[in-house]
């Protein structure tokens, strides 16, 4: 049971780092190793002086929708993380991470409405950009993927799991 345990932790703590990774870092759209466009900013590498220069996103609805529930994503999954700490030191024995789980679920889901939103409104919200056609989605948009199976599965382990002790 504590292996259980820690493994339902350690994938609660792995996800909400690669959800803050996947919501702060600049790579949701690229144009190579040159240009990279992010929830917050557009970059590009300055081959002169060897650094990134950003300017902020042209803000879209499309844009403000993905921002909005990415950030939603990450709170309520923390706030999941601090809700299972309380109700691990103050549950009953026997009783279920109910709220653990729904609180993980509705994350899963903001992200999973995040990531639909810019898969389909990509262009939109890249309007002002370089041509969308020469770049591809970057690897914090497919992090951002990966997290809604692993948020969904986490709310999951923790609906089933049961106090022992």
């Amino acid at each position: 049971m504590a292996l259980l345990l820690i493994f339902v932790v350690m994938l609660h703590l792995v996800t909400l780092a690669m959800l803050f990774i996947a919501t702060m870092e600049k790579s949701w759209w690229a144009w190579g190793d040159i240009e990279t466009s992010d929830l917050w900013h557009n970059c590009m590498f300055d081959n002169a002086t060897q650094a990134w220069l950003c300017s902020s996103q042209d803000e879209t609805d499309w844009l403000q929708a993905v921002q909005a529930l990415m950030i939603l994503g990450v709170v309520v999954s923390s706030i999941s993380f601090l809700v299972f700490l309380g109700q691990l030191f103050t549950m009953s024995k026997g009783g279920l991470f109910y709220l653990t789980g729904l609180c993980q679920i509705v994350a899963g889901l903001s992200v999973f409405a995040a990531a639909v939103i810019y898969t389909f409104q990509h262009q939109e919200i890249l309007q002002d950009t370089r041509e969308v056609v020469l770049g591809h989605f970057g690897f914090c948009f497919i992090m951002a993927w990966a997290c809604v199976p692993l948020l969904m599965l986490s709310g999951m382990l923790y609906v089933h799991l049961r106090k022992r002790a």
